[in-house]
């Protein structure tokens, strides 16, 4: 295993570990907001996650779930990377994320536009892995979606 995939590999279990994000928050007055409710049937993975927004800034992620290891990670560096910016970034850095993981590990994650969730590269070269790694990212793609700026649940 090269350093680098041994550096990616120790992300994703730190992740995993601290769970940033872990914990459906209710959400705050004047945030609108909307939920997700995402599952993997083909393991068992879930999610059901949380995003706030302030007009057009993502105020709050937050999240519950059960799951793999990478799952429950991407989940995390989901969180870590996409709470405080604005809707348009997220779509970004989602659209960066997700031709990633299509890639079928022919394609390196932009590490300046995804921090840690560049670490997923790798799972792109196992197909069946790939679905928990995009689990909370089509969570919160419609979550976002669901609040719509302006409307202040």
């Amino acid at each position: 295993m090269s350093g680098l995939e041994q550096l990616y590999q120790q992300i994703i279990l730190d992740h995993a570990r601290r769970r940033v994000g872990a914990g459906l928050k209710e959400a705050e007055a004047g945030h609108a907001w909307g939920e997700s409710h995402q599952h993997n049937p083909i393991c068992g993975d879930e999610i059901r996650l949380r995003v706030e927004t302030d007009g057009n800034t993502i105020a709050r992620i937050s999240w519950e779930g059960n799951g793999c290891s990478i799952s429950m990670a991407s989940a995390s560096a989901l969180v870590e990377l996409a709470q405080g910016e604005d809707r348009g970034t997220f779509t970004d850095m989602l659209e960066e994320f997700r031709e990633t993981m299509r890639s079928r590990g022919t394609r390196e994650g932009d590490e300046e536009l995804l921090g840690d969730a560049a670490a997923f590269s790798g799972v792109s070269r196992f197909p069946a892995r790939v679905k928990c790694a995009m689990l909370a990212w089509v969570a919160a793609e419609g979550a976002l979606l669901a609040a719509a700026p302006g409307d202040a649940a």
